[in-house]
């Protein structure tokens, strides 16, 4: 089960930054919920818009104890 986080100002990079280390991602072709991996710093990013391209931290997988 996938638990999505509320996102804060600090949580979302400037245009194709990342929102951990300010490495600039470019490229095309992303699509928007995709996850990438940060060439700066290894974190996971969630592309939460295309137009222009941003980046915020992906949720961590949360366990399921079949709730």
């Amino acid at each position: 089960m996938q638990l999505q986080k509320q996102m804060d100002a600090k949580d979302v990079a400037g245009i194709n930054g990342c929102p951990t280390c300010a490495f600039e991602i470019t490229g095309d072709g992303f699509m928007e919920g995709e996850v990438v991996t940060c060439e700066g710093c290894s974190a996971e990013l969630e592309v939460v818009g295309l137009k222009p391209l941003r980046f915020a931290e992906a949720p961590e997988v949360e366990e399921d104890w079949g709730e």
